[in-house]
């Protein structure tokens, strides 16, 4: 209940702890690289004084020469270039096929120069060369180490995320599928007992246009009890003509509105079979011109089209309502949100998991501009 309560105020902080631990890995990343340069820069002023020492001690003291010379050898990491004031250059730890080449030699120097300052080998205030060296492979490597932490750190995040939002689905169609059937199971205890009423009301020689309309009413409640039903499993799917299908569900909906409505729906000749459940798809026709009738208080022009585009089929429900701002254009189909003063912002969230989640088709607004109205439109493919 705690996490529940306080759970943005968790995301919050976990979020920022990341942060704060990532920002101090790089930090400390880039500590242990300036360290590691500065230890790579001593060794090159250790390789730059066994030179002069070398120099100093030509064949004078056999020992030290030995000794500066092992200092000079040992170093098989950096590459280095030494330009010697009589125009010559020694190199070590670079690939000999290419320092017969003055032009790389040049590009070579210059590049140098960028990664480190180049120390000059001099002896009694006397120059005798100048050295200049880059970054080992292995300091070239740990340029790239940050980067490869934020590439993990990225990859890490979006495994959680992906965790985490198919964990949300799968709660959210929990808590749909177990909403829907105990809603079917509520009405369907009363509607027993409707029907056995209506039965004996036959007995009764009640008025028989009663019982027609009662009867009608029952009907009602039966497909929405089998509506439900469906919603909360997985629901079965049946060739169908998306036409006839539309047109049904549009004629029922249009004797059942406003007069004030003006009523009009396109469609091609012919028929267009699309894998269905009919009583689903039925809902999600109800749904769509509802809210816009609701969006046109109940006064304006509706219009239903159906198109086809190669096997994709189009079914769209145009309004002169309201309209939307674009901003909503995704938050309409969110659970809970709703524009209107009344509601319970959920058939949309329906129509969206009945299209998208058991007709793997898509929907999305079209079009929409304020107090001009809007287009809702449904995707699906054709069966041949």
């Amino acid at each position: 209940m705690i996490f529940t309560k306080h759970s943005n105020a968790f995301r919050w902080i976990i979020v920022i702890a990341s942060f704060a631990i990532v920002s101090l890995i790089l930090w400390k990343t880039y500590e242990f690289f300036q360290h590691f340069k500065d230890e790579e820069r001593t060794k090159m002023e250790n390789w730059s004084f066994a030179q002069s020492d070398l120099l100093k001690t030509d064949n004078l003291d056999g020992n030290i020469g030995e000794l500066s010379l092992k200092v000079i050898t040992s170093n098989k990491t950096t590459p280095m270039i030494k330009a010697n004031t009589d125009g010559s250059f020694d190199f070590n730890n670079i690939d000999e096929s290419k320092v017969k080449d003055s032009a790389y030699i040049q590009k070579l120097i210059l590049k140098f120069k960028t990664e480190n300052t180049p120390i000059e080998v001099k002896i009694d205030g006397t120059l005798y060369s100048t050295i200049y060296y880059g970054n080992s492979t292995l300091l070239n490597k740990l340029v790239y180490y940050p980067f490869a932490l934020i590439l993990i750190v990225v990859l890490f995040g979006a495994v959680i995320f992906f965790f985490y939002s198919s964990s949300k689905n799968a709660t959210q169609n929990k808590l749909w599928s177990g909403m829907a059937k105990e809603t079917a199971h509520q009405i369907g205890t009363p509607l027993s007992s409707l029907i056995g009423w209506t039965e004996i009301l036959k007995i009764e020689n009640v008025n028989p246009d009663y019982i027609v309309e009662i009867e009608k009413d029952v009907d009602r409640l039966k497909t929405i009890t089998e509506r439900f039903s469906k919603i909360g499993s997985i629901p079965v799917l049946e060739n169908a003509d998306i036409i006839k299908e539309t047109i049904e569900s549009y004629d029922y909906l249009k004797t059942r509105s406003s007069k004030l409505i003006d009523f009009d729906i396109i469609t091609p000749e012919g028929e267009i079979p699309v894998n269905l459940n009919k009583q689903l798809y039925s809902w999600t026709i109800e749904n769509l011109v509802k809210n816009a009738i609701d969006a046109m208080k109940g006064r304006g022009k509706l219009t239903v089209e159906i198109s086809q585009l190669e096997n994709d089929v189009k079914i769209s429900v145009t309004d002169t309502g309201k309209g939307l701002s674009k901003k909503d254009f995704n938050k309409i189909f969110e659970p809970g949100f709703t524009t209107k003063k009344r509601g319970w912002g959920l058939g949309l969230s329906l129509t969206k998991r009945i299209i998208e989640d058991f007709h793997n088709g898509k929907i999305k607004v079209l079009q929409s501009e304020k107090d001009k109205g809007s287009t809702i439109q449904i995707s699906l493919k054709r069966t041949n």
